[in-house]
């Protein structure tokens, strides 16, 4: 298919990363599916977007709720008709207090939305690109630096981090047979909301607290871009986008 009949859905696409990718989607001329909680932050994406009202679909949705996953991707498909990109962004962190001091209540959101809600779009996508002429399409996981090495007091979002990793190891082998791919871009210290903190100093593992460099996020967008611009017989399995002078090698 030409690249403007192309039909992206971004999760979390109201703020931070999602964002800019849903933007930098829009610009490179995929049709974009933006998905996320709140109805106003997703239509202010549609509306720097720039694209027309027919090639935007802004669809408030909850990513770890079943049944509002299988709604988002049922409205995609009768809009669209196809998806060629699922770019699976949707994340939250817990509060930064000690693992034995954490709450039920505490570690449970991260879980529902940055692991289950990533597998519950990866399962709806399937089901429309093993079906869908042309078959298949690209599925790419927002993982983390997380996802290798944690930070202090980190236990929920670092977990789901890594089991998004693994879940992209699975979702790449069982994508096989219907030509869908499968890769994961891990981030560390974009310069969003989530990491404004960043900028004020945060605790490292040996106990002190230290000031981090970021970078322009528009850098990240530029990648995730750049692995859905491949064909589906080539794959970024892994990408490492990340500010250069970050504590991440040598963390610790």
């Amino acid at each position: 298919m030409d690249l403007r009949q192309k039909v992206a859905m971004v999760t979390g696409a109201g703020s931070g990363i999602g964002r800019h990718v849903a933007i930098a989607l829009a610009q490179n001329g995929y049709s974009v599916v933006l998905a996320g909680r709140r109805k106003q932050t997703l239509e202010a994406t549609a509306l720097e977007a720039g694209r027309a009202d027919s090639q935007t679909l802004v669809m408030p949705a909850d990513v770890g709720d079943p049944a509002s996953v299988a709604a988002l991707f049922a409205k995609t498909r009768e809009v669209f008709g196809r998806l060629d990109l699922l770019f699976n962004n949707a994340g939250i962190s817990a509060p930064a207090v000690p693992l034995e001091e954490l709450t039920y209540e505490q570690w449970k959101p991260s879980v529902d939305t940055n692991f289950t809600g990533t597998f519950l779009c990866t399962q709806q996508a399937f089901k429309i690109m093993k079906d869908q002429i042309p078959r298949g399409g690209r599925i790419i996981n927002n993982g983390s630096i997380s996802a290798h090495a944690p930070r202090p007091n980190s236990a929920p979002y670092t977990a789901t981090k890594h089991a998004v990793l693994g879940l992209t190891k699975a979702t790449a082998l069982d994508g096989r047979k219907y030509d869908i791919a499968c890769g994961q871009i891990d981030i560390g210290n974009a310069a969003t909301e989530m990491a404004e903190r960043m900028k004020h100093g945060v605790q490292q593992a040996n106990g002190s607290i230290a000031v981090e460099p970021t970078m322009d996020p528009a850098e990240v967008a530029r990648a995730v871009v750049y692995m859905a611009s491949l064909p589906l017989d080539a794959n970024v399995q892994f990408m490492t986008v990340m500010a250069t002078k970050m504590p991440f090698i040598g963390r610790g």
